[in-house]
């Protein structure tokens, strides 16, 4: 990683001071003409809108909403989540989208003093690119909203605009993206001395982010035009794969590790920079201190990994049910190993892992994406947090390829999802000799569904991620999984007695949370809603559905 890099961090932190909501703050002292006249004082403008990436922990807080993590029992999968008073997202995301319109329109204010174009253009792209981020934040929570694209006063008569209809959004949203494609250089170009900053593949794959969670959402859901979204982010997801500037990392484990950083990694299409150690440091986190008690896999984590011969442990012919806890990892998908704890993994500083501790581990199961003993010794963290992979891409090309048309080539497969398993170890051929590479004759002879093992890819490669709450909203599954009961690992004999208060299932499992104290209100949940401040200070915004 190269020290240059560092300084996005820091030298955010002498700008943009005062943010507050983008619809209400005045102008800061960076609107001032002393201020904006080189291709620098834009660069320095746009370091700023990168402390607005997603955090190590924000991703994985998402998750927790879904059937993947538990940390406890909360409201929303609980049914009981009320309208907010504030809602801390809606206002940093509309304070991302006033400092990235002031980027914005300064650098059209420098080109025209004389300052090249192509020097000021690449800022200026990574600035449509932050508020794209910015409103499919938002979009994906209220749908549409009030679409603000010009830095405002506190009279401007924007301030009081209804919200945008959903189609208006995801259109926008689309043309910020447009803009950053044109505008922003490829990695290659922009060179491991830029390293961390967008480039043309960042814009590329997050616009195939965007339009696959409308693709899919207006499809399931039954409303707009899911054709015109789906194939947008095939598009977008098979330029990314045609730029030849990104391949898969060779390890699954080292992605999440110091391993894994860095310019010559291919597979981080776009990262959040931590630094690389005290002295050479932007931000830390203790991401597996957090995760020790705080983020448990649940049952239904584990059981979507594979046996080793592609197909679920129920029908595999070379799994084993365990009877012993680490049995569970055996002749499973090695991504299980990568993702999970088990016995004898480096854990802290005082012991390698054995037994999880029910009163941390709650479900049984240790999260140890990110886990390294000399950080949680240190208790801080310089680990960068992968954003955009390249995985998703090729997660997000199959998905969409599959959903316009109801089927996918093999030759569709063979550029995305087998590549996958093969970098996850899964073997060509099974111990009997039979092929077992992720073909179209695989999924029919084995009696599966394809667009199930498509989203199981998914779910299982994007473990923890922040990915799979989204998901399930977007296809319309999130009323089916929502409510079941949370399990965790069945309580093995060689685990140690149980201590009071642990509950289990008839079966032997680890009984969390019982389906009867959770529902989804279909009318409902589908959908955040707006706070009651926002809509206090602006009558013209309409509250959502239900709320």
């Amino acid at each position: 990683m190269n020290k240059a890099i560092i300084k996005i961090g820091i030298l955010a932190g002498a700008l943009f001071l005062t943010g507050c909501n983008i619809d209400r703050a005045p102008e800061t002292s960076l609107t001032d003409e002393a201020f904006w006249n080189t291709a620098d004082d834009v660069k320095y403008g746009a370091n700023n809108l990168y402390n607005y990436l997603p955090t190590i922990n924000s991703d994985s807080n998402m998750d927790l909403l879904s059937d993947d993590l538990y940390s406890g029992r909360n409201s929303v999968n609980e049914g009981s989540w009320n309208v907010s008073y504030n809602d801390g997202t809606y206002s940093s995301n509309y304070t991302l989208i006033r400092y990235a319109n002031t980027v914005i329109q300064k650098s059209d204010q420098v080109i025209s003093k004389g300052v090249s174009a192509a020097d000021v253009g690449k800022y200026q792209g990574e600035a449509y690119f932050f508020r794209a981020m910015g409103y499919f934040d938002l979009f994906k929570r209220f749908g549409g909203v009030p679409l603000i694209l010009k830095t405002l006063s506190t009279d401007s008569p924007e301030l009081k605009a209804p919200r945008a209809s959903r189609d208006e959004t995801i259109d926008q949203i689309y043309k910020d993206l447009d803009l950053a494609i044109s505008l922003l250089p490829l990695p290659s170009k922009s060179g491991a001395a830029n390293y961390g900053r967008i480039t043309k593949t960042a814009a590329l794959a997050f616009k195939s982010r965007v339009a696959l969670f409308e693709g899919t959402r207006s499809k399931f859901h039954g409303y707009g035009d899911p054709v015109k979204h789906l194939t947008l982010a095939r598009d977008a997801a098979k330029a990314v794969m045609d730029s030849n500037e990104h391949s898969l990392f060779g390890n699954y484990f080292n992605l999440f590790q110091y391993e894994g950083e860095g310019f010559a990694n291919k597979e981080n299409v776009l990262v959040r920079m931590y630094g690389q150690n005290a002295a050479n440091s932007i931000s830390t986190h203790v991401i597996q201190r957090n995760y020790e008690g705080g983020y448990n896999p649940t049952l239904a984590l584990a059981n979507s990994y594979l046996a080793i011969d592609g197909v679920p442990t129920e029908k595999s012919n070379e799994y084993t049910t365990a009877t012993v806890s680490w049995d569970l990892y055996k002749n499973r998908d090695p991504r299980m190993s990568a993702t999970f704890f088990k016995k004898g993994d480096p854990f802290i500083s005082s012991k390698n892992y054995d037994y999880p501790s029910l009163n941390l581990q709650q479900t049984g199961f240790g999260l140890r994406k990110y886990a390294n003993v000399a950080d949680w010794t240190a208790q801080r963290s310089f680990i960068d947090k992968p954003i955009i992979r390249y995985a998703e891409v090729l997660l997000n090309y199959a998905e969409s390829v599959y959903e316009l048309s109801g089927s996918i080539s093999d030759a569709d497969l063979a550029k995305s999802i087998v590549l996958l398993r093969k970098r996850a170890g899964f073997p060509d051929n099974d111990k009997a000799g039979n092929s077992i590479v992720f073909t179209n004759s695989f999924v029919s002879s084995r009696g599966l569904n394809m667009r199930d093992e498509i989203r199981r890819e998914r779910r299982v490669e994007l473990a923890s991620e922040g990915f799979r709450y989204w998901d399930l909203i977007r296809w319309k599954t999130a009323e089916t999984e929502l409510p079941k009961s949370t399990l965790g690992s069945f309580y093995y004999s060689d685990w140690p007695a149980k201590g009071s208060g642990v509950q289990l299932t008839p079966d032997g499992y680890l009984l969390i949370q019982d389906g009867s104290t959770k529902k989804f209100n279909v009318q409902r949940d589908y959908i955040f809603p707006f706070p009651t401040y926002e809509i206090a200070l602006n009558p013209n915004l309409k509250q959502n559905p239900g709320w």
